[in-house]
């Protein structure tokens, strides 16, 4: 059997900008999608801190090193710039697997540096 579990996880990560002309998905700074093992066009959940909104989108790479979260598209409209969301990553895993798989959690700070790594075990 696959279950649903948490492969990766952006905690607290401030929205940089909003953009309602372009057609969808999340734009994420490079090397932040690097340290949570995230893709370009994977998937996410987006869970909005601020304002409790939830969406779903796929990830676009953002210049490296720029700290920019910005959501596009249909998302610009239940997001703020300055609100502190949550982006999670899920994979459907063969519950065999569930023992010898972590998950990647970053916590950013205020500016979206990475304050801390967590890799935990499912």
């Amino acid at each position: 059997m696959y279950i649903p579990f948490l492969v990766s996880k952006i905690h607290s990560a401030k929205v940089t900008g909003t953009d309602l002309n372009y057609s969808g998905s999340i734009s994420i700074d490079e090397e932040i999608t690097q340290k949570a093992n995230l893709r370009e066009f994977q998937r996410v959940e987006i869970y909005d801190i601020t304002n409790g909104n939830r969406l779903s989108t796929y990830v676009l790479l953002a210049e490296k090193g720029s700290r920019e979260i910005v959501l596009n598209g249909a998302a610009a409209h239940l997001v703020n710039k300055g609100d502190r969301i949550i982006i999670a990553a899920y994979a459907y895993i063969d519950e065999v697997e569930l023992n010898s798989l972590s998950a990647k959690i970053l916590i950013l700070d205020e500016n979206n540096n990475v304050e801390k790594v967590i890799d935990g075990k499912l």
